[in-house]
C-alpha cells in the first residue's frame, strides 16, 4: 500500500468520533491520507448535502470524488452514491464492527473491512 486517501462518514468532526451508518446524510466525511501503512493527515469536511431533500448521496458521492478519496468506508450506501462512486473509481468499504473513524482506518489498512462496492 503506497499513498491513499480514504473518507469515513462520521458523526464528528475527528478520529475518535462513530463511523455514521449513513453515507449521503452524515454529518461529516473524515478524509485522511494513508502513507506505508501509517495515517499521516487527516481533514474534516461537513457533508453539505445531509439536508437536502433528495440526492444527498449522489451530490455526497460527487464531493468526495472531488477530494480525491480512492477509498470510502461507511456503514449503508444507496444504490445512486454507489452507482457514482463507481463511476469514479472509488471502493466502498463495510465499517465492520468498528465503532470509531481511527478504528475502522486501522481496519482497513490491516486488510480487515469487506469491499461493499
Amino acid at each position: 500500500m503506497g499513498k491513499i486517501k480514504v473518507a469515513v462518514s462520521s458523526i464528528g468532526k475527528d478520529v475518535q468520533s462513530e463511523v455514521s451508518d449513513i453515507f449521503g446524510r452524515c454529518q461529516y466525511f473524515i478524509i485522511a491520507e494513508i502513507e506505508n501503512k501509517k495515517i499521516v493527515k487527516t481533514e474534516c469536511i461537513e457533508n453539505t448535502s445531509a439536508n437536502q431533500i433528495g440526492g444527498a448521496g449522489i451530490y455526497a458521492a460527487r464531493t468526495i470524488a472531488e477530494k480525491g478519496a480512492e477509498v470510502v468506508i461507511t456503514g449503508n450506501i444507496g444504490p445512486r452514491a454507489s452507482a457514482v462512486l463507481k463511476q469514479f473509481n472509488i471502493e466502498v468499504y463495510g465499517k465492520g464492527k468498528c465503532k470509531s473513524v481511527e478504528e475502522a482506518l486501522r481496519e482497513f489498512i490491516n486488510g480487515k473491512l469487506e469491499r461493499i462496492v
